[in-house]
């Protein structure tokens, strides 16, 4: 997924995202509609989003508690990357440290901690018990799918095989679901055993390293003469 540029950005963000309406107050309408498309559509613009925020950091005024944050949702469904860290960083710290906003920019700073940190199960556990998190992803559109896609890509990247067990605790489903996503949506397999069979490709494949070092002739014949002298 490319966040920061992506191919579904109209002529009319770009224009205002390089040129000087991206200073101008009246952008931000048209800012929040696109990500709003965003949101509905399933796609995430970085960059158009961070411009939003930058309006609202010259125009308080005008800030929303929700675009705020579902900014931050769409960042956090580009992990790992780090979209949701700049994307934070743009948000006035008086305003985040208080009230609504700041209630929800805490849970939200949880979450993206727990899926950078490949604390899946916790994630999971995070967003069906809690109110908060079932709000704050409510208008995200896909959510949890797209979140579970990235979760088996990077487990695609790091195992070659592994239970059935391990994966429902880190795609937060039950059985019957995880065996669905493992043949239907990732394409492998599950053995009788109940093991899980990752196909082979260039990151999960193991690796042989070579050390070498380059000795010169200088260089070991003052290791012997140390040694040689520290026995005398």
């Amino acid at each position: 997924m490319n966040g920061e540029d992506p191919p579904e950005r109209p002529d009319y963000i770009t224009n205002i995202i390089n040129g000087l309406e991206r200073y101008n107050p009246e952008a931000v309408s048209a800012l929040e509609t696109y990500l709003q498309e965003q949101c509905e559509q399933k796609f995430c613009d970085s960059n158009a989003n961070r411009t939003l925020l930058k309006l609202y950091q010259l125009n308080p005024d005008r800030l929303k508690d929700e675009v705020v944050t579902n900014i931050l949702v769409k960042a956090m469904t580009l992990f790992p990357s780090p979209q949701f860290s700049l994307t934070l960083h743009l948000i006035n710290p008086t305003v985040a440290a208080t009230g609504e906003l700041g209630e929800a920019l805490t849970k939200l700073r949880s979450l993206n901690s727990q899926l950078e940190g490949s604390q899946y199960a916790q994630f999971w556990a995070s967003v069906d018990g809690d109110d908060l998190c079932a709000d704050l992803i409510a208008d995200i559109s896909g959510f949890e799918d797209t979140i579970r896609h990235t979760i088996a890509r990077l487990i695609s990247q790091a195992f070659r095989e592994l239970k059935l067990t391990h994966l429902e605790s880190w795609l937060g489903l039950n059985e019957d679901a995880t065996r669905t996503f493992v043949t239907e949506v990732a394409g492998w397999t599950i053995d009788e055993e109940g093991n899980i069979k990752i196909p082979s490709n260039p990151e999960n494949e193991a690796k042989k390293a070579e050390i070498r070092e380059d000795v010169s002739v200088e260089q070991f014949s003052r290791v012997i003469r140390r040694s040689w002298e520290e026995t005398v």
